[in-house]
Order: C-alpha cells, then structure tokens, then sequence
C-alpha cells in the first residue's frame, strides 16, 4: 500500500506516468471494494484516501493536457 503522495510530487510526472499511477490505484480501490464486500477490509479509510488520490491524478492529467478536468 502507498502513502499519500505530495502533490509537488505529481506535477514532476509525465502524463503517462500519472494514467499509470491512475490505473494501479484504480487496481487498489477494486481491491478495496472486494474486501469491503467479504469482509476482510481493515483500514476502511483507504478507500476514501485511494478515490480522492485518482481524482487528484486525472485533475493534473488533464491541467496537463490543457484541458477542464472531468
């Protein structure tokens, strides 16, 4: 599991850089979702940390490409 990255941090990354950081995290909250559903999820704040951490990355991504964010 990754901590919170800075946001300094991510306006250094390329936009494939960050579709990929995207995509592992969209990973992690299915992950997420499938142990909140059988149970097994301890730190259930993680999911609210891992939603808020995409939409943080696709708002850069799209400041990145110029365009409003979605």
């Amino acid at each position: 599991m990754k901590a919170k990255q800075r946001l300094s941090d991510l306006k250094v990354m390329t936009e494939d850089q960050l579709e990929q950081e995207i995509l592992q995290l969209k990973k992690e909250q299915f992950n997420l979702r499938f142990q909140r559903a059988t149970g097994q999820l301890e730190n259930t704040a993680r999911v609210r940390v891992v939603r808020r951490d995409i939409a943080r990355m696709k708002t850069l991504a799209a400041q990145k490409r110029g365009q409003p964010a979605v």
